[in-house]
């Protein structure tokens, strides 16, 4: 009996562990990078990921990175080529920036789908500081955007 409680314990405290850990987002850099379903350039290319693409690293391997992009997918990329500049993606339909991280402030302008913008502060309270490539800044809300 005290075996299995024991491993209970060592499972339990594995799990918590596991989901405080931060995931590591990290951005596509200056290039477009090719993205391969195996930690080679001699595997099946399965995308090109544009300059800015946010991609959550869930392995790193021999200077490859294990990555999962905003659908999902994973894929292997050449770790060099990534940057630790943070790039978020909308989701949403079109997504509201406001000019503080509040419903009622005022709304500073609204992105379309699939629109990068750069991180300007960690997510809290279910916004993210976010900015745009034209220099519009202000918060959106974190069910909007990917790779916060």
């Amino acid at each position: 009996m005290k075996r299995s409680v024991s491993a209970f314990v060592f499972l339990l405290l594995s799990a918590s562990a596991a989901s405080v850990l931060a995931a590591d987002f990290k951005s596509v850099g200056a290039d477009p990078l090719v993205m391969y379903n195996a930690p080679s350039d001699r595997g099946r290319k399965v995308f090109v990921a544009p300059r800015g693409m946010p991609v959550e690293v869930v392995l790193n391997q021999d200077g490859w990175s294990k990555v999962r992009d905003a659908g999902g997918d994973l894929s292997w990329l050449d770790s060099k080529g990534l940057t630790s500049k943070r790039m978020v993606v909308v989701t949403a339909a079109s997504a509201k920036m406001h000019a503080t991280a509040a419903d009622a402030s005022a709304v500073v302008a609204t992105i379309e789908k699939n629109v990068l913008l750069e991180l300007a502060a960690p997510a809290a309270a279910g916004w993210v500081k976010v900015r745009h490539q034209d220099g519009t800044g202000g918060f959106v809300k974190t069910s909007e955007v990917w790779g916060e």
